[in-house]
């Protein structure tokens, strides 16, 4: 004998993936640049993630705590008078320095990073996306504040 049923055919408590559904967030994803989408429709959740770290690449070891050295840009400061590639956020949204709540930030001034080392968050639509470092350098200025909303193409870090 079958398990209980809802009377539609389908048992209690299982699942129907739309699989048309997964697939139109997945190509979302990628034409938006988007790291992760959700959707929730009742009892329904899906959340479809994209790991843009490369395979190989090891995880940042953790390190002590340190002052940052530089202070952050205001909006009067303007980019072109400082030196190096400013890396700039690639969406509205809200820029987070920490993985979470306590936790030491992702890069500081004076850190060396590899190409695909996370910068920092960007949330956005409460989805949390992982800026990157475009190139390896050193962390030269953080230009941004945690908990600081960002426009599109302001620029968040100065790397050397």
């Amino acid at each position: 004998m079958a398990g209980p049923s809802k009377g539609d055919g389908s048992k209690l408590g299982a699942m129907r993936i739309d699989t048309a559904l997964v697939r139109e967030l997945a190509e979302l994803l990628s034409e938006t640049n988007l790291t992760e989408i959700e959707v929730e429709d009742g009892d329904r959740k899906i959340k479809v993630v994209r790991d843009l770290r490369p395979a190989a690449a090891p995880a940042a070891a953790g390190t002590s705590p340190q002052p940052m050295t530089a202070p952050p840009m205001n909006a009067e400061t303007a980019v072109g008078d400082l030196d190096g590639e400013s890396v700039r956020s690639p969406m509205v949204g809200t820029c987070y320095l920490t993985s979470e709540p306590g936790a030491d930030p992702f890069v500081k001034p004076g850190d060396e990073v590899k190409a695909g080392d996370t910068l920092l968050i960007i949330e956005a639509m409460k989805v949390m996306n992982p800026i990157t470092a475009p190139r390896g350098g050193v962390i030269k200025q953080i230009l941004v504040e945690n908990g600081q909303p960002v426009e599109f193409d302001q620029p968040l870090v100065l790397l050397d």
